[in-house]
């Protein structure tokens, strides 16, 4: 009777283990753990999540002008490559999110307006190497993918600038408090004058 218990046990697990691997959602390979983790932590807030996106793509456009400027040893043309493909995924993720959040009406204005402003940031960068950076024959692809990739999103924010709420605006406390006062004074004034009786000769 153990053994029997034993042996479904084993193969319950033989099963359930490849089940709940592919439940699981397969991690980006051009994320650190560490990173996952950040964006695993901001499930529930997509601003968060765009913003940490964002960070993640000017760590890797910074490693490339790095490796640009100070040439790895070995593996530098891959080294550059894959510094790009990393960048253009992480944008593409922020990118993705900003076209979620839309879907389901969640309040991304910061996330929109980080987004449009980073990625004209990014796109001057890339522009700039795409005119005079060095050994472009090595990645030149690999850039032109980036540059479309950027332009794309900074274009996407610009028009989901008109689909999310606006930015609440801040009313000057003093004239609302003004502004309260009067309609305070004005109903006062409005009870008196009910009080008041027309005489009878009018």
């Amino acid at each position: 009777m153990k053994f029997k218990t034993c042996l479904l046990l084993s193969s319950f697990i033989l099963v359930a283990v490849p089940l709940l691997r592919a439940a699981a959602p397969p991690q980006k390979d051009y994320l650190t753990a560490v990173e996952a983790d950040k964006i695993r932590d901001a499930e529930k807030d997509t601003n968060e999540r765009i913003r940490l996106f964002l960070s993640f793509a000017e760590d890797r456009l910074k490693k490339f002008q790095y490796e640009l400027e100070h040439p790895s040893t070995n593996r530098h043309g891959d080294m550059l490559n894959s510094l790009l493909n990393a960048y253009v995924g992480c944008v593409d993720d922020a990118a993705d999110l900003i076209q979620l959040g839309l879907e389901k009406q969640d309040n991304i204005r910061k996330g929109v307006d980080l987004m449009f402003s980073r990625a004209k940031e990014f796109l001057a960068v890339l522009e700039k190497l795409s005119a005079d950076g060095p050994e472009k024959e090595l990645y030149k692809d690999n850039l032109d993918d980036a540059i479309d990739g950027t332009r794309d999103a900074m274009n996407d924010a610009e028009k989901a600038k008109t689909k999310v709420a606006p930015p609440p605006v801040r009313r000057n406390r003093f004239f609302s408090a003004c502004s309260r006062g009067s309609v305070a004074r004005a109903g006062r004034l409005a009870s008196a004058s009910s009080f008041i009786r027309t005489p009878a000769w009018c």
